[in-house]
């Protein structure tokens, strides 16, 4: 069953781009990533779909429904946690969960002081003497404080600190077991391999890939580092599948998509002093897509 289902999202700021065409499904159950630079449209896709703002063309529907005929009706069943959180300073942090907590129909108070203990959160102070990092954590707190059956989390570990961004990982783990699908986006590669079953790649608005992780890290590509007995000429490389290549002294690096034994027939040809050949992790894989002039 398709948790969230996105077809044609289109938004457009007066004639500014904001996202186009973008289509992609999440299935009940998964960690799915979405990943892309800055003002690549993550955000602007989350918050149409959140029907924060509304579309210019096409539609998403999150638990078979429409996000905007049934908004209400959804985001009650939704935890989500945007880039950047705003909160009235004068409040506790206690008083502004617990308000959180009344738009639910559910006793939340345990889960808040369980949510509390794990993120490390004082909930007697005021929001206006919390660190960025403390604000992010009480906004993680608040979207998973009536244990939602997604959430959807917008640059989610932006001022969290190593430690803490280990216990929310965790805790995410623990929500999905519990049967939450999340929609993880960030910029930080890493964090979404680590996480996710499969991921969606958005560039200048467009969604460019979308794929399981083990399939875009699997041997359709491999990073090559050759050292010459003598300067090598990076022309030589100019062949079909190679990407990414950067020479430094005698030292060529590239990623190398298609048949190995084209390649290894290239190699045979020229002096060489090292090889290796290593499986790329998923943020030079991203950076292959990002390089494509298409």
């Amino acid at each position: 069953m398709s948790v969230i289902e996105i077809n044609n999202l289109t938004k457009y700021y007066g004639k500014s781009r904001g996202i186009i065409d973008v289509s992609f499904h999440v299935e009940e159950g998964e960690i799915f990533g979405f990943i892309g630079p800055n003002g690549a449209g993550k955000s602007t896709t989350i918050r149409t779909l959140l029907s924060l703002i509304y579309p210019t063309s096409g539609n998403a529907r999150i638990f078979g429904m429409d996000c905007i005929e049934k908004g209400p009706e959804i985001k009650r069943e939704i935890g989500y946690l945007p880039s950047e959180v705003f909160y009235y300073d004068n409040m506790k942090v206690i008083d502004l969960l617990k308000y959180s907590a009344s738009f639910y129909k559910k006793d939340c108070t345990k889960r808040i002081q369980e949510l509390a203990e794990i993120m490390d959160i004082d909930l007697s102070k005021k929001i206006d003497d919390l660190s960025l990092g403390n604000k992010k954590k009480c906004g993680i707190v608040q979207g998973l404080l009536h244990s939602p059956r997604l959430i959807i989390l917008d640059e989610p570990t932006s001022g969290l600190d190593p430690l803490m961004q280990q216990r929310f990982f965790e805790l995410l783990k623990e929500e999905n077991k519990r049967g939450a699908t999340v929609l993880f986006s960030s910029h930080i590669l890493s964090e979404v391999q680590r996480l996710c079953d499969r991921v969606a790649i958005i560039k200048e608005g467009n969604i460019i890939k979308v794929e399981k992780i083990s399939t875009l890290t699997e041997t359709d590509h491999k990073k090559f580092k050759i050292t010459g007995r003598e300067q090598l000429d990076k022309n030589y490389f100019n062949m079909e599948g190679i990407n990414n290549l950067t020479q430094k002294d005698n030292t060529i690096s590239f990623l190398y998509s298609g048949n190995i034994n084209h390649i290894i027939g290239k190699l045979a040809d020229i002096q060489i002093s090292n090889l290796t050949v290593e499986e790329p992790d998923l943020e030079e894989i991203f950076m292959h897509y990002y390089s494509k002039g298409d």
